[in-house]
């Protein structure tokens, strides 16, 4: 008895050693497709990015960290708290339907009207017993706002957005359309505001070849408008703990851009799409630096928690894929998912995904490997890093544990709170998971706590991969032939993963 009393004490004194603060408030800029490798702190030499650069100067730097292989499933692991090999991680609603409502002229009425049924109709149902990770911010009483390309399917809508926890939200209900960057309008908590100058339906997507002049597509960039709101939410919530999530669409291509950055207006050998592209990385860092700015204007500096991440790995809106290698190394045609394409090594001067194997879409290290940078005052000790293995499904789980909230039961993350205040951190992954549900054949992965890593090719052929991370995390040695027993428990457990109940919802 005496002894159980003493464990229940230290266990109260830990939790109460890891509250020892102030609840900050929370950001979270969420890049799309940014590759790791476009960050000057991960070694990029043309495009400069001071202001993110900076977040991991004070704060800390993950080099073990997983996104998912493409937007939708990796947004819904973030939010949902549940890594994407899960029954439902890749059951995502079709997108077209507002830029086909668009070009009809359809009425906000009606456009509403055919919204809701079509989601109502084709989206998967929503528990009543899910919880998403903006209401573990709710439970403990911040306000909770979300700005840019809504949500984690392809397409969403007001009960939607509210059901996830929003508060407040602006932006894109569609993925579609959030592949152009001049929408002729914009949703705000359930409501359609025009954008001035803006008339494209598709929003103003140009070519995958980028040749489109600087400005097409209408008057009003949509980043510039979720940048201006969220310095407007930051301003009318200075006086309580609020949680804002910024998913913004930069840099995901096809590139488009309001001005070309001085610095590569007038490269010597970019070209013009890169420049554009060049633009983009360099837009969404300025952003980074004007919410950081006023966070140090309003006094919220040091009582603000900021992450910054990106969704999943790198991909080419500007660069040469004519020249990746189409064979797999057995000789077979290699398939979109599968091939080992470097951009260190195909044309991309700059090599997004910093040497790493595959692109957006892979179940290689350029697919899912993915920048965390996270600062925090006063907390988090400046210029730290760490090789903690952690995923997008920990997001959850490390809120709650910092605002003193009980995490829901059944979800697959860890906090990783520990870690970022430079304490021992006493629970780890045993593995990740990072489905790939793109294709028919899954090529998933598994990555262990000794950085191992599984790749699924093809079930079917029992075809795997196995990659020893820490010496190799560029994937260039398949070590599968000299580890048949490792490969075989690592495939157990990773077929044993996917496609599994959700324990959270039991």
């Amino acid at each position: 008895m005496r002894n159980a009393t003493l464990a229940l004490l230290l266990c109260v004194l830990h939790a109460f050693a890891l509250q020892a603060f102030e609840r900050p408030n929370v950001i979270l800029i969420y890049a799309d497709d940014l590759g790791i490798g476009l960050l000057g702190c991960h070694g990029q030499k043309l495009i400069k990015t001071p202001h993110i650069d900076r977040l991991a100067e004070e704060g800390i730097k993950f080099h073990n960290y997983y996104g998912g292989v493409l937007c939708a499933p990796a947004r819904r692991t973030l939010l949902t708290g549940m890594h994407d090999g899960r029954v439902g991680g890749w059951g995502h609603t079709q997108a077209g339907l507002l830029v086909t409502l668009a070009k009809a002229k359809t009425s906000e009425e009606e456009t509403g009207r055919q919204l809701n049924a079509f989601v109502d109709r084709t989206a998967t149902p929503i528990a009543d017993n899910e919880v998403f990770l903006a209401q573990i911010a709710q439970q403990a009483g911040y306000t909770t706002a979300q700005f840019g390309k809504l949500d984690d399917g392809f397409l969403t809508n007001h009960r939607r957005v509210k059901r996830y926890g929003w508060d407040f939200y602006e932006g894109y209900f569609s993925h579609v359309r959030c592949h152009g960057f001049y929408p002729p309008y914009l949703w705000r908590n359930g409501k359609m505001f025009p954008l001035e100058g803006n008339t494209l339906p598709d929003c103003g997507k140009t070519s995958e070849k980028g040749n489109e002049p600087i400005g097409y597509g209408g008057k009003t960039y949509s980043q510039n408008v979720f940048l201006a709101g969220i310095l407007k939410f930051i301003r009318e919530h200075r006086d309580k703990p609020f949680f804002l999530y910024h998913p913004t669409q930069l840099p995901h291509g096809p590139v488009a851009i309001p001005e070309l950055h001085p610095d590569y207006a007038d490269h010597p050998t970019l070209t013009f799409a890169e420049k554009k592209y060049a633009s983009m990385v360099k837009l969404l860092d300025d952003h980074v630096g004007a919410i950081m700015a006023e966070l140090k204007t309003l006094g919220l500096d040091r009582n603000t928690l900021v992450a910054f991440t990106s969704d999943n790995g790198h991909e080419l809106y500007y660069g040469p894929k004519s020249s990746f290698p189409n064979k797999r190394p057995n000789g077979e045609a290699a398939n979109l998912a599968d091939k080992k394409w470097r951009t260190s090594e195909c044309g991309d001067v700059f090599d997004g995904a910093a040497g790493r194997a595959g692109l957006k879409r892979s179940g290689y290290q350029g697919g899912m490997q993915c920048p965390l940078i996270v600062r925090w005052p006063g907390h988090i000790r400046p210029g730290s890093e760490t090789a903690h293995l952690s995923a997008h499904y920990d997001f959850m789980a490390t809120l709650a544990d910092l605002v003193g909230v009980k995490p829901p039961p059944g979800k697959d993350g860890v906090s990783y709170l520990p870690t970022l205040l430079g304490r021992q951190q006493k629970q780890e992954h045993d593995h990740i998971i990072v489905n790939n549900g793109f294709t028919k054949m899954a090529r998933a992965a598994l990555i262990t706590r000794e950085d191992w890593k599984l790749v699924e090719l093809d079930r079917k052929k029992d075809d795997f991969q196995l990659y020893n991370l820490k010496t190799d995390n560029e994937e260039r040695h398949d070590l599968a032939p000299e580890h048949p027993e490792r490969v075989s428990s690592l495939k157990h457990i990773l077929l044993n993963e996917l496609d599994s109940a959700r324990p959270d919802l039991r």
